[in-house]
């Protein structure tokens, strides 16, 4: 059998195994707030994110092609089925990491990281501009605009309901919440699949295998169900950090979290195209309801590691893909 298929084929599986790390690493995105605040189980919650994410994956793939296309050169033969191997074992060493310790760090930004730590390992042409317009800008931007909105969004329901009683409004927050839940499993689904996508289409691309940057309808199939079976496999060690370490939030605050941020995911998937982490945004809008109560009832050390993590990621990622296109190398040389 041709080793450059067999290596291809070894790199599509890795592919799906940070999918499906991915899924569970970021289950805590679309459920913890609906859990914390009881208004769903969490095997029922993982259960509707797993179906949500499913169809989110399968709706859009301008976000795959940016991931694929944008961030390095293209590359072509033996050495780039090396780039984009220690791409993918980067991103996964430092989602197992991030999620041993229980740290809401970014899949996207880990997969991206590895990316660029990779093609610079190979000395390999990176696409800059586009790191610097489809990764940082966002990467700043849409964590601010999580938690403006998020604080925004709150202060107008509570002037809203100011005069509603409030155990009936806790009840009905709560079943608006499985709604709200719902939709930003959508927005992941969106979003995180495709970014398994475009690897798959890159490595697709780079043995030759396809002759122009499309991503074919059994990938998108393949990264979906892998990112939907790890979101049911659930991530509790970060479910448990977003859900109530941050700040234990209300049914009402639940519900302003989750719809700010799926609307962010929504809106970056699917108009801007851009690879946005769902990590960050997410973390962010419950930051930006907490912080209606009170400042000091956000739990600042907590969202400090958190942040922390998030600024590492791609320099960590980044290291470790360059590690691993090394010794590949010379295990393939």
């Amino acid at each position: 059998m041709d080793p450059a298929f067999v290596g291809l084929v070894v790199i599509i599986l890795v592919a799906l195994a940070f999918d499906y790390t991915n899924g569970f690493h970021d289950a805590a995105n679309s459920i913890a707030v609906a859990v914390s605040t009881k208004a769903l189980t969490p095997r029922v919650a993982l259960a509707l994110a797993a179906v949500m994410n499913l169809v989110g994956a399968l709706i859009s793939t301008e976000v795959a092609k940016t991931v694929g296309a944008g961030i390095i050169e293209p590359p072509q033969g033996n050495d780039g089925l090396e780039i984009v191997f220690a791409a993918l074992i980067g991103a996964i060493t430092w989602n197992m990491i991030t999620w041993w310790y229980g740290l809401p760090s970014s899949s996207s930004h880990a997969l991206i990281g590895g990316l660029v730590g990779a093609a610079l390992a190979a000395a390999h042409g990176v696409q800059w501009a586009g790191v610097l317009d489809d990764v940082i800008v966002p990467m700043i931007v849409s964590p601010l605009v999580g938690f403006g909105l998020g604080y925004l969004f709150m202060l107008a329901l509570l002037w809203t309901f100011r005069r509603a009683h409030v155990s009936r409004a806790n009840r009905n927050f709560r079943t608006a919440q499985i709604f709200s839940s719902a939709t930003m499993a959508l927005g992941h689904g969106m979003q995180d699949a495709q970014k398994t996508m475009g690897i798959i289409t890159l490595a697709l691309f780079t043995a030759g295998e396809i002759v122009s940057f499309e991503v074919p309808f059994w990938v998108v199939l393949a990264a979906a169900g892998a990112i939907s079976a790890g979101t049911y496999a659930g991530g509790f060690r970060i479910i448990r950090t977003m859900g109530r370490r941050i700040i234990q939030l209300t049914p009402t605050g639940g519900f302003a979290a989750q719809t700010v941020a799926s609307s962010v995911m929504v809106t970056t998937a699917t108009v801007f195209a851009v690879p946005v982490s769902t990590t960050h945004i997410t973390t962010t809008s419950i930051m930006g309801v907490g912080s209606t109560r009170r400042l000091s009832a956000v739990r600042w050390g907590v969202a400090g590691n958190i942040v922390l993590a998030w600024v590492v990621t791609l320099p960590a990622a980044a290291a470790v893909a360059a590690v691993a296109f090394f010794v590949t190398d010379l295990a393939v040389g």
